[in-house]
């Protein structure tokens, strides 16, 4: 059982303020010295980095975790959800898109109001009031009506014009049942920047986002009833699951005499434990801290580098992951550290593991807008002005160092560049849906891909892929 207090923020439509609300609350309960656990519904990279950001403050590194119906399955909310909120006192769970938005054609499937029944969390709504008045009881009532399963708590008005304007929208939802928990005025926003795929990642602007973080706080702090917002997570009943683990539920590793060499001991005899980098800094900040604990699960030690920076891999690697990023953004700079594009290459081509995924598929093409990327794919990216993303359904298509022949994956594609020829002689995955087609490349140790993946679902792969590094 976990009985961990915790509380979902939802809202009516992308663009109401869930991101405001939640990030403050998440920084405000944290400067009041509780430990916060951040969550965000759906596969969303940026929003969980700001989490961790306002989370911060107790001293301890908790990363921002995705929960995503789709891509993970229904069955792994609960325990993922356990896992990042172990030993916390609050939990607190951003939604993605409207409250009842799933994936396109899905029903519910991967919607926050999914993800907070799995969860048995009550919700708080976070409604733009700016354009309406007693309406605002109507909207709450359908939303709190919609599906009996989910309990709307409460409500945060967000963008109140003034003291008569508030008085209006408390006047019409004291008829709704639901009590208003937080009015937040409309006034400038606080500084978080965007660009083509949303926000400017926390990586990239770090003092310029603490200081927005505390002013966030503060704003939430004086707006909302922190002691009722409490007590609603509170109100939670326990939820019926056992906490994910890396790793768990592998066979054990056998030693030549049949003898098990503990958990996640894949290392080959005499090598020790292979040294898998994995890329970060600025243009590489899209990762799920589960992709790390699976791979360190399976025996590996994973060692961040920043691409724009380091001119070497860490010493002794023997595997690579590149996630996810804005290479688009940062070319020049990722083009002119010729002495590491070399040493990724020469990785590449010495046959040993790579994992590439969106960015790090961009950044081991020939070229990125004209300018020479690490070589080792045959094929050259731009930027474009059509916007890619959705859930995809893929099967791979042949052996690699990441899947079998035949592995089914459920990921995610958000990206505004082009790759041309979108595939190699040996595809990297087939995908099946929405659309049938194949796409990404599998050469020698590397794969790489568009399509983002959560290994979560697949833990194999993970294992797999030490397994390969360790050869």
């Amino acid at each position: 059982m976990v009985n961990v207090p915790r509380l979902v923020v939802a809202a009516p439509a992308s663009g109401s303020g869930k991101t405001t609300v939640a990030t403050g609350l998440m920084a405000a309960f944290s400067e009041r010295g509780l430990a916060v656990s951040p969550h965000k519904v759906g596969p969303d990279y940026i929003d969980p980095g700001y989490h961790a950001l306002a989370v911060s403050g107790d001293g301890r590194a908790r990363p921002g975790r995705n929960l995503d119906a789709y891509m993970c399955g229904t069955g792994l909310i609960g325990p993922l959800f356990a896992h990042g909120a172990a030993g916390c006192d609050l939990a607190l769970v951003e939604g993605v898109m409207g409250l009842y938005d799933g994936a396109s054609g899905q029903g519910e499937l991967a919607s926050t109001a999914q993800v907070s029944k799995l969860l048995r969390a009550p919700v708080v709504l976070v409604v733009d009031a700016s354009s309406q008045s007693r309406s605002v009881a109507a909207l709450v009532h359908g939303f709190a009506s919609w599906d009996p399963e989910v309990r709307i708590g409460g409500v945060i008005l967000n963008k109140v014009a003034t003291d008569r304007h508030e008085q209006l929208l408390r006047d019409a939802l004291d008829e709704s049942g639901v009590p208003v928990m937080g009015v937040l005025r409309r006034t400038e926003q606080v500084g978080t920047p965007s660009r083509h795929l949303g926000l400017v990642p926390v990586a990239e602007r770090r003092a310029e986002a603490l200081a927005a973080m505390r002013e966030l706080a503060g704003r939430v702090r004086a707006g909302c009833d922190l002691e009722a917002l409490l007590a609603l997570a509170r109100s939670a009943p326990p939820l019926d699951t056992t906490a994910w683990e890396a790793g768990a539920g592998w066979d054990e590793p056998r030693d030549t005499a049949g003898r098990a060499e503990g958990a996640g001991a894949v290392a080959s005899a005499g090598r020790g434990r292979p040294v898998i980098a994995m890329a970060g800094g600025s243009a590489f900040t899209f990762s799920y801290a589960e992709h790390t604990e699976l791979l360190t699960a399976a025996g590996a030690d994973v060692v961040p580098f920043d691409p724009l920076r380091d001119e070497r891999l860490p010493e002794g690697t023997r595997g690579l992951v590149i996630g996810g990023g804005f290479p688009e953004v940062y070319a020049p700079e990722l083009s002119a550290n010729e002495p590491l594009r070399k040493a990724v290459a020469e990785l590449a081509f010495s046959g040993a593991p790579v994992a590439a995924e969106c960015a790090g598929l961009l950044y081991l093409a020939r070229s990125l807008d004209g300018r020479p990327m690490c070589g080792v794919l045959d094929a050259d990216a731009r930027m474009s002005g059509r916007l890619t993303l959705g859930y995809r359904e893929a099967v791979a298509v042949g052996d690699s160092a990441l899947a079998r022949a035949g592995t089914r994956v459920r990921g995610h594609e958000f990206h505004r560049t082009v790759l041309e020829p979108g595939a190699g002689d040996a595809p990297a995955w087939g995908v099946v849906h929405p659309e049938r087609r194949v796409e990404g490349f599998v050469l020698r140790g590397v794969h790489a891909s568009y399509l983002h993946t959560h290994w979560a679902a697949a833990p194999e792969m993970a294992r797999r892929f030490v397994e390969r590094c360790s050869a």
